[in-house]
């Protein structure tokens, strides 16, 4: 096995395996420590006060894992207006919010002309807020029915306002994987290409991967692979965000009835990993979302520095069955229960308020 000390050195992709298969839960915290100490020496865990608006819930794409996403015919599907969208940033400015995870479906009908006036809107008449917002596979498609190139989209919507892109859609950047639970997504170089697209113009985002659904150890490896060698090329991702696949109500689950939900020993095992071996990458997440509050206050001895987002509104995984929720008051409260200093930060992960 992997010696601690060795840790000190960056990590192959035999060693990263053999630490998610042999190595003690207890070891593996320890150095995820050791190494989010180097990072951040002075002790600080920070989150953010923002709002999930999932402006559509129209998508062509059928992710099978997702129970979220409805087709433009069914009932219960929208497109929020205007109006409702201001109704919810208003609602987040009164708690203190500075930002809002905006993505929806992948609407086969709104073009690049939509999404401009939607930013620009929210941009002028909320300036304090950020936007960090459209996943990989939503700005492609808008390229696509816009008959202009990814870059345009990128640079036309930062030029009304979008400041950053989350990390929606990577799930496992196995291509094997991918053709199993999202057939008609987007293969694992597109959305690496987006991602270096938007750092080419300096916008920053976001690096994320769901696990626990048909991947192997190795593919979530490969998958760290392709992270850490753009953010060699790039340096544009802020922070990696981890979660275990949710499976309540999804197509994937009916399929394949027989994946297993992923143990909290699993998610700890490969967050304190991912922090080894993805070392030029500066924060690391917590999912308290999916893991529940007390499992995300463990994390933070698995090599997380950050708490997430109190997620005033979360709706495409609790529509898979997880319902978790914490206030801002909760969230000091479990990060001083592990004995670090909680801090509010905005989208750049600078520091707002001490507590």
């Amino acid at each position: 096995m992997v010696k601690k000390i060795e840790i000190k050195k960056r990590l192959t992709n035999k060693e990263a395996l053999d630490l998610i298969q042999n190595a003690s839960l207890l070891d593996l915290g320890k150095m995820a420590s050791e190494r989010k100490q180097e990072l951040h020496p002075l002790n600080i865990t920070s989150f953010i006060v923002d709002r999930n608006i999932n402006y559509t819930n129209v998508c062509w794409v059928d992710c099978k894992f997702c129970a979220f996403f409805r087709h433009g015919r069914d009932d219960d599907s929208y497109v929020l207006k205007f109006d409702e969208i201001d109704e919810k940033i208003d609602e987040l400015l009164e708690i203190g919010g500075t930002q809002i995870l905006f993505q929806g479906g992948v609407h086969p009908k709104l073009k690049i002309d939509y999404y401009e006036d939607l930013v620009e809107h929210i941009h002028t008449k909320y300036p304090q807020i950020t936007i960090h917002g459209f996943s990989a596979i939503e700005i492609k498609y808008i390229a696509k029915v816009s008959k202009i190139s990814i870059l345009d989209v990128l640079k036309r919507l930062q030029a009304k306002g979008l400041s950053s892109i989350p990390g929606a859609g990577a799930e496992i950047l196995s291509d094997r994987v991918r053709d199993i639970i999202a057939p008609n997504k987007m293969d694992s170089k597109d959305w690496i290409e987006v991602h270096r697209l938007a750092h080419s113009i300096n916008m920053k985002t976001t690096a994320t991967m769901m696990f626990g659904t048909v991947e192997t150890d190795e593919e979530i490896i490969e998958h760290w692979e392709l992270l850490r060698d753009l953010q060699d090329e790039m340096h544009g991702f802020r922070a990696f965000i981890m979660w275990s696949f949710q499976g309540a109500n999804t197509q994937l689950l009916k399929e394949i009835p027989d994946i297993k939900a992923q143990s909290s020993n699993r998610y700890l095992r490969l967050l304190a990993v991912s922090r080894l071996y993805l070392d030029n990458i500066p924060n690391i997440q917590s999912s308290w979302v999916t893991q529940g509050s007390y499992i995300g206050q463990l994390a933070l001895n698995f090599g997380a520095n950050d708490l997430g987002s109190t997620m005033m509104e979360e709706n495409v995984v609790k529509a898979a069955g997880a319902s978790n929720r914490m206030n801002q008051e909760e969230m000091i409260r479990l990060i001083k229960d592990n004995g670090s200093i909680p801090a509010k930060r905005n989208t750049a992960y600078e520091i707002l308020e001490k507590y």
